[in-house]
């Protein structure tokens, strides 16, 4: 049987927003070992390319995404298993690559924006957590689902929602796996924006995206960079690059199409980030 692609991706080419979409909604767009390489993949070339100014993340059908599926579970039992040290040290190995695998979207040059509309479940959140900014839907909720199965979550949920959320209210999530709702999500700032259904929740994740998109990509992939360095370090740390990345990206040339374009009230014209390979 012929299974349907896990998502599409495509580019504006006029604007430099790409949309990956997850695209089976039929099983609630439920995450597995094959689809996080692809998305990897595709990310690493998206950034390698340089031509991407935003990534939106976005879903099909009633859930953002139900998370891990269930069936990995069930059929990888001899890659699950941790009986002995040469299989816990496989079992280690395995898992890094799967956090490698949303790790590209914190590393990546370019902003992520996640629209979440329904569930976000599970390894979605740990996803949703990697991205930049995550706007959502009036129905959507955000689950640590792990500990109801009787595991940690252990991609990343755990590491990146501390940065994010109240201590408090991220280990009540994570020890009961309750669901956090749309407007405490907003309240708590996990998001940025709660729109009425999906279809106005990706109308606002591309013009917010577009609006991104319209500045010099050199400043946004150096507020990035800037951003996580001083979300991992001390401000003295965080200060001391920011004079090294500064010196490396001060661009008056740029500074000038992004000054006319301003007055102008027109997206400015900028070239895109030189490729990497």
């Amino acid at each position: 049987m012929t299974d349907t692609p896990a998502f599409t991706c495509h580019t504006d080419t006029d604007s430099g927003v790409t949309e990956l979409q997850l695209c089976r909604p039929e099983r609630l767009n439920a995450l597995d070992p094959a689809l996080f390489r692809a998305l990897r993949q595709t990310v690493q070339a998206l950034d390698a390319a340089g031509t991407t100014r935003v990534l939106l993340i976005s879903s099909t059908g009633k859930h953002f995404s139900a998370g891990m599926a269930l069936d990995v579970f069930a059929s990888d039992l001899a890659l699950l298993s941790t009986a002995t040290a040469r299989q816990r040290q496989a079992f280690q190995s395995g898992l890094r690559a799967l956090m490698e695998d949303l790790d590209v979207l914190d590393s990546a040059r370019f902003p992520v924006i996640c629209a979440v509309q329904g569930g976000c479940i599970g390894g979605a959140l740990d996803l949703a957590a990697a991205c930049d900014i995550r706007v959502c839907s009036a129905d959507a909720f955000f689950t640590i689902q792990e500990i109801v199965i009787g595991m940690a979550a252990d991609m990343g949920s755990l590491q990146r929602l501390p940065k994010i959320l109240p201590q408090g209210l991220v280990r009540q999530m994570a020890y009961t796996g309750e669901r956090l709702d749309a407007q405490r999500a907003l309240a708590h700032g996990l998001v940025n924006a709660v729109l009425p259904d999906a279809a106005a929740l990706r109308e606002h994740a591309l013009a917010l995206a577009r609006e991104i998109a319209a500045k010099s990509p050199l400043a946004i992939a150096t507020s990035k960079q800037a951003l996580n360095y001083a979300r991992d370090h001390g401000v003295a740390d965080a200060l001391a690059q920011m004079r090294l990345l500064q010196s490396a990206a001060f661009d008056i040339e740029e500074m000038g199409r992004a000054i006319a374009a301003w007055k102008d009230k027109r997206p400015g014209d900028f070239e895109p980030l030189a490729p990497t390979a």
